[in-house]
Order: structure tokens, then C-alpha cells, then sequence
């Protein structure tokens, strides 16, 4: 199972990758993708108001995992480490990598700080 960041949700629909389009459609025919619920609602808040009806069915295809009560405290302690090592992470970035961390699943991400997160060991980028 794989995770998927907005970053590479967003890339996807607007199709000028094609690789990463042909990519992503075949971890979506095998069953591969699930979605942290924070890129679920980020997706969702925004989509325009035509789109949103369509995206929502969509995304309610994908299996989703929600943040525990652990997250938050895998999350804090990520940042103590963070911060120990000069990084410094957004708040939704470090609950989507501690949800994939916790679910054992790897995250595919465009975004930078995830690649500062793998080298910290936190997550396992795809």
C-alpha cells in the first residue's frame, strides 16, 4: 500500500506528467493507494464546485487511514528530533508521514520535506 501526497494528487489531474500519470494509474488498477485522511480533506477543500461531487466519489474508492492518538505523540517526537537535526516540518506534512509511518506504508510525495523525513528516517518514500 501506498500513500499519496496531494503534491502528486495534484500533478495527476492536471495530466501534463505522463509518466507519473501512468504511474499512479497503475497502483490505482492494483489496488495499491490508500489516502491519509489530511490529504483527503485538502484534495476536497480544493477542488472547484463543479469538480467536487466527482472527487469525492472518486476518493471514497480508495481506502483511508485516519491519525490515532499515537500520531500526535509520534508526531511530537518527531519533532524533537527535527529540530535537534536543523529540520523543521509543517504540521500536516509530519500527521500524513507519522499516518504512513504508523500504517507501515510507504508515501509518494513531490514535496520536499518528505525527502528530509526519509533521511531522518521518519517515513519511506515510494
Amino acid at each position: 500500500m501506498i500513500l499519496i501526497d496531494s503534491s502528486v494528487w495534484v500533478e495527476y489531474f492536471r495530466g501534463k506528467n505522463p509518466l507519473l500519470n501512468e504511474k499512479l494509474n497503475g497502483l490505482l488498477d492494483d489496488d495499491e493507494v490508500g489516502l491519509a485522511a489530511p490529504v483527503w480533506i485538502e484534495l476536497l477543500s480544493g477542488a472547484s464546485r463543479s469538480d467536487l461531487k466527482n472527487l469525492r466519489r472518486v476518493l471514497s474508492a480508495l481506502p483511508r487511514f485516519y491519525p490515532k492518538r499515537t500520531t500526535w505523540n509520534l508526531m511530537e517526537k518527531w519533532i524533537e528530533k527535527g529540530t535537534k537535526t536543523g529540520y523543521r516540518f509543517g504540521m500536516a506534512d509530519l500527521l500524513i508521514a507519522a499516518i504512513a509511518a504508523e500504517n507501515d506504508v510507504s508515501l509518494w510525495s513531490l514535496d520536499r520535506d518528505f525527502v528530509s523525513m526519509e533521511t531522518l528516517r521518519l517515513v519511506r518514500l515510494f
